[in-house]
């Protein structure tokens, strides 16, 4: 099987752009509606339009996001789209190019996946009594026993997959789909 390349490893700008909480919840957002205009960020996180326009900026020089004319109403009208998938904070080949950034970065990753997998298990358990029919999300844990190489084999294979799957649907919801794994020695 082919390797895949793995993600591209954030670049300082990178960094200094998702180390601040509201753009990095501005990126999701873009992320989530593929396009967006700073008035439609502005209704959904109760913040202004103003303050939007400077953080996407931001995240435009970062390279997280760029103009859609093409979705555009005139020339004034300014619509976003993200630009990338997924994102390396570093390796050892790569190693992160600021480790305070990195930290920050880090933090909140680990803070939006904490509220992620509080959201899914306040609904696990309607789902499971059945008091909310519709499936909604999933909360699935597996134990393999893999070498280093198998391991790595099986995240190029999941990437591969959800490149397959990204964008499929046109009308469909969007669906945040977060997989952490640990070996036995962490």
């Amino acid at each position: 099987m082919p390797s895949k390349p793995q993600a591209p490893t954030m670049s300082t700008e990178i960094l200094k752009a998702l180390a601040n909480p509201l753009r990095r919840q501005v990126w999701n957002e873009v992320s989530e509606l593929r396009y967006a205009r700073a008035a439609d960020l502005a209704q959904r996180l109760g913040t202004p339009a103003n303050t939007l326009s400077f953080h996407l900026r931001v995240l435009a020089e970062a390279g997280l996001i760029e103009e859609a004319p093409e979705k555009a109403r005139d020339r004034r009208d300014r619509v976003w789209k993200p630009t990338r998938g997924a994102l390396s904070l570093g390796s050892p080949d790569n190693p992160v190019t600021d480790i305070a950034l990195g930290d920050a970065v880090l933090a909140g990753t680990v803070a939006d996946h904490q509220r992620l997998l509080t959201r899914v298990a306040d609904w696990a358990l309607k789902y499971a009594t059945g008091e909310d029919p519709v499936e909604r999300g999933t909360l699935a844990g597996y134990t393999l026993r893999l070498s280093r190489e198998r391991f790595s084999e099986l995240v190029e294979r999941l990437d591969g997959v959800i490149d397959e799957y990204r964008d499929a649907d046109e009308e469909g919801h969007t669906w945040r789909l977060s997989v952490i794994a640990a070996s036995d020695e962490i």
